[in-house]
């Protein structure tokens, strides 16, 4: 009788791990302070732009390749976003120095550096939008 009630508490962890996993993805979040940039990403950074969306990525990460795809017309059809994908599969020092524990994670920077919001998973496009709204001028999709 104590395995089935072991097993329960076990099946109900799990449960409640990947629903509170499923609530935070995608979210976004305040910024984490950042020192300095480390290099690959001060030379993505798109000066014209007035957001450059920095999306940290590694070569066989799935949702990686659906965050691109949410991204990249996001950012062509607003005014003033800039997006960028980089793979830091061989220099995990550059996640390391801007604190990213998981892939994708989506960083929102201005042209100075400055972190504006992050998001950790696929982002949410209209939820991401109206966070940056502030920052930048849409055009209508």
């Amino acid at each position: 009788m104590t395995g089935l009630w072991v097993l329960l508490a076990t099946l109900v962890a799990a449960v409640a791990v990947g629903v509170l996993l499923k609530a935070r993805n995608g979210r976004v979040r305040e910024a984490k302070p950042v020192r300095e940039l480390p290099g690959p990403v001060a030379a993505a950074l798109d000066p014209a732009s007035a957001v450059t969306l920095v999306q940290i990525s590694t070569t066989f990460c799935a949702p990686c390749r659906h965050a691109k795809a949410v991204l990249g017309p996001l950012a062509e059809r607003t005014d003033g976003l800039h997006h960028v994908e980089l793979d830091v599969t061989d220099q995990p020092e550059v996640a390391q120095s801007l604190a990213v524990l998981r892939t994708p994670t989506t960083i929102a920077l201005t042209p100075d550096g400055r972190e504006l919001l992050r998001v950790g998973g696929v982002p949410k496009g209209p939820e991401l939008l109206d966070a940056l709204r502030p920052h930048l001028t849409a055009r209508t999709p």
